[in-house]
């Protein structure tokens, strides 16, 4: 019998990104207008829903300030932020949430898969760095889709025809996907969240079976 999917997002379930991508979206608005958003600003963004892609989001916050800025030239820049020069890129201040021995003991029971914002590469190399031990297939990432979430394509990429499985994210649009493959989720709503009652209420109101703080708790509703 086939082991059940449970599919992860990476950004804010695997990985803790609140020095890495949402600190990213604060120097890149600053530098095109001279005034950073606040993080509270950025996740009443990502509560709306539609607002996965934090190059878009980038780009919106900064026309929020009046300054139009062609999104390739948005991209490049929050990219050389994000990455650097390979040693001083504000990826490398990311945490991982999952403790030593949680996703080994999820994988007994589930096939562990991942859907994720970032482009695959960048997310082979987060978990390489992290858990190399532990197996993801298959992994798909903002560039293996033409549809964003909200839309289910990468989660149905992932099924293909089979409906036993869980998602695991912490935006709206990751519920939102979810509820459209037809797959159970749980929401998770860390508590430095700027927005984390409203984000947990939110997810739990767009159908999530649980909310968690972290995915530490993971093994107490599957």
């Amino acid at each position: 019998m086939e082991q059940p999917f449970l599919i992860f997002d990476m950004d804010g379930v695997l990985v803790d990104v609140t020095e890495s991508y949402r600190e990213t979206i604060v120097h890149t608005v600053e530098h095109f207008t001279g005034r950073p958003p606040e993080r509270a600003e950025i996740q009443d963004y990502k509560n709306r829903g539609g607002w996965n892609d934090d190059w878009r989001l980038s780009q919106r916050l900064i026309a929020d300030r009046g300054v139009e800025v062609e999104l390739e030239t948005v991209v490049n820049y929050f990219q050389s932020i994000f990455h650097g020069n390979g040693t001083d890129g504000l990826m490398l201040r990311e945490r991982w949430i999952a403790r030593d021995g949680l996703l080994e003991r999820l994988s007994e029971r589930y096939r562990l898969a991942l859907f994720t914002g970032r482009q695959c590469w960048e997310a082979k190399l987060t978990l390489e760095r992290f858990v190399p031990q532990v197996r993801f297939d298959p992994i798909v990432g903002m560039d293996s889709v033409t549809h964003q979430k909200p839309h289910p394509e990468g989660l149905l990429r992932i099924l293909e025809d089979r409906r036993d499985a869980w998602y695991v994210g912490d935006t709206v649009d990751d519920a939102r996907a979810a509820r459209a493959a037809g797959v159970r989720f749980v929401g998770i709503a860390a508590c430095g969240n700027p927005r984390h009652a409203e984000l947990a209420a939110t997810l739990k109101n767009e159908g999530a079976a649980a909310v968690l703080e972290d995915i530490n708790g993971l093994e107490t509703v599957l």
